[in-house]
């Protein structure tokens, strides 16, 4: 059985969901992927369709934990934007991007006021929760800890073909999955000119050879049809 999660609107905590249904708001909440996670069997598969800017932190963190414990029967589509927590929810399994999709990545944000000592606390942990967010961008692409935290820092916005570059998606929508065959490589040399002449001696003296062996069997062919060769 085929089951599809729509993560579309702002990511909001579970007892914010009526609130923004109330309006007719788009709004996604852990439990939207909780009820269909909870109602997989053994062969099923997930597919998960992802339009949203995002929104509160812990909200993508566990929905990207709930995709990511059955990472190997989902598939998950970007297919308008997957910015700020929706990005790391992209992260949790096989991942597309439509063509004209965008991604973005940035760092954790919030409000805080008090004194210094607040504001110092809070600025450390914004860098820790910004260090906790970079560990899904991490494990899907393979990059370093540093180059994750630099686009956050620098708010990253990608398109399809540079999300595919960072190798934060596994491919883009539509494409047909080519590879083309490398032929030359870091240990790959022409051979040097004495090669060649040496290889063009060898080709022109078998081609000598051939043509004698030739014109030898034309002679035993002549002289055995004459009857001078029994």
């Amino acid at each position: 059985m085929k089951h599809k999660i729509n993560i579309r609107g702002v990511m909001v905590p579970n007892e914010y969901k009526a609130y923004y249904d109330y309006f007719g708001e788009e709004c996604t909440c852990p439990k939207d992927v909780q009820q269909i996670v909870d109602a997989f069997l053994e062969g099923d598969e997930i597919e998960v369709y992802i339009n949203s800017p995002g929104g509160v932190i812990d909200v993508g963190s566990e929905i990207y934990t709930l995709l990511r414990e059955k990472k190997d029967h989902v598939k998950i589509y970007i297919t308008g934007e997957a910015c700020s927590a929706a990005s790391v929810a992209a992260m949790a399994a096989y991942c597309e991007m439509s063509p004209t999709a965008l991604m973005m990545v940035h760092c954790v944000s919030t409000f805080a006021g008090g004194n210094h000592n607040d504001m110092e606390h809070t600025a450390e942990v914004l860098r820790t929760a910004d260090l906790a967010l970079c560990s899904a961008y991490t494990a899907k692409s393979g990059m370093s800890e540093a180059d994750a935290i630099e686009m956050m820092e620098h708010e990253t916005w990608l398109t399809a073909s540079q999300a595919l570059e960072h190798g934060l998606i596994d491919a883009i929508m539509f494409q047909e999955n080519t590879q083309e065959t490398l032929v030359a490589g870091p240990l790959f040399t022409l051979p040097t000119r004495e090669q060649m002449e040496k290889v063009n001696r060898a080709m022109e003296q078998a081609a000598d050879e051939s043509s004698n062996s030739a014109a030898c069997l034309a002679q035993f062919n002549l002289l055995k049809m004459r009857g001078d060769i029994k």
